[in-house]
């Protein structure tokens, strides 16, 4: 295997638990990873505990100017990005529509739609040019079904879903004669990982995805034909 032939992916948020198992899956699996968090002690922790193969950069992502620096440095170490786990997000709710105050919109607008516009547009030429390019986003079960309480929430992740699809639909315009890029939509209800089972052991957790079967997916993606996945929405839930 050339150096050039070991896929490089980029994953976002790759502070938290899932950012961790998702690129030391990625890792063990034999890719190049490029960890990516807005806290640079906590995104060199965390790669730092996601194993070896894994390399942090810091950037804020809702920062387009930025962001375009950030690709420009991993062209400097990495060449050309091959996948973007978009793993950044948050969560607010409220008890009902009256109180979804303007301050948690504006969180959430730029966790989860803000910073995924900025990503796909900056990497969108690197996964079309790749031989086996990805995008995956995590998206909530919330959007099929929003509540009252979660409605920003929801409309946030529905948005971000929205441009997602239109990023499929990128890729199966420029490349018509050949579909070699997808980017698909992974739909969770919530997720959960060991530490949080152990601060929570009366808790069941119904319905959960845990973060090292996300990540088992995650890689899956890669070994699957980019027709079959581009726009998909996937269910993880159990």
């Amino acid at each position: 295997m050339t150096e050039r032939s070991i896929p490089n992916v980029l994953v976002t948020g790759g502070s938290g638990p899932s950012g961790i198992a998702v690129a030391h899956a990625l890792a063990q699996a034999g890719f190049a990873v490029y960890t990516v968090g807005s806290d640079r002690d906590r995104i060199e922790a965390a790669a730092a505990k996601a194993g070896t193969g894994v390399t942090p950069f810091t950037c804020d992502l809702a920062n387009l100017p930025a962001v375009r620096e950030l690709h420009e440095a991993l062209a400097r170490t990495a060449g050309r990005i091959d996948g973007v786990i978009h793993l950044v997000g948050g969560w607010r709710g409220a008890s009902g529509i009256t109180d979804q105050s303007d301050e948690d919109w504006d969180f959430l607008e730029r966790t989860a739609v803000t910073t995924l516009r900025n990503v796909t547009r900056v990497f969108y030429d690197d996964l079309a040019a790749s031989e086996n390019g990805r995008f995956a986003m995590v998206s909530s079960t919330a959007v099929a079904a929003p509540s009252a309480a979660v409605a920003s929430y929801a409309a946030a992740k529905a948005a971000a879903e929205a441009w997602t699809m239109a990023v499929a639909d990128g890729f199966r315009r420029d490349q018509s004669a050949e579909q070699h890029s997808a980017a698909v939509v992974l739909v969770a209800k919530a997720l959960v990982d060991a530490d949080k089972r152990s601060r929570h052991p009366e808790r069941t957790f119904p319905g959960y995805t845990d973060v090292e079967d996300l990540a088992a997916v995650v890689v899956g993606l890669f070994g699957k034909p980019a027709a079959e996945l581009n726009g998909q929405r996937m269910l993880l839930t159990q």
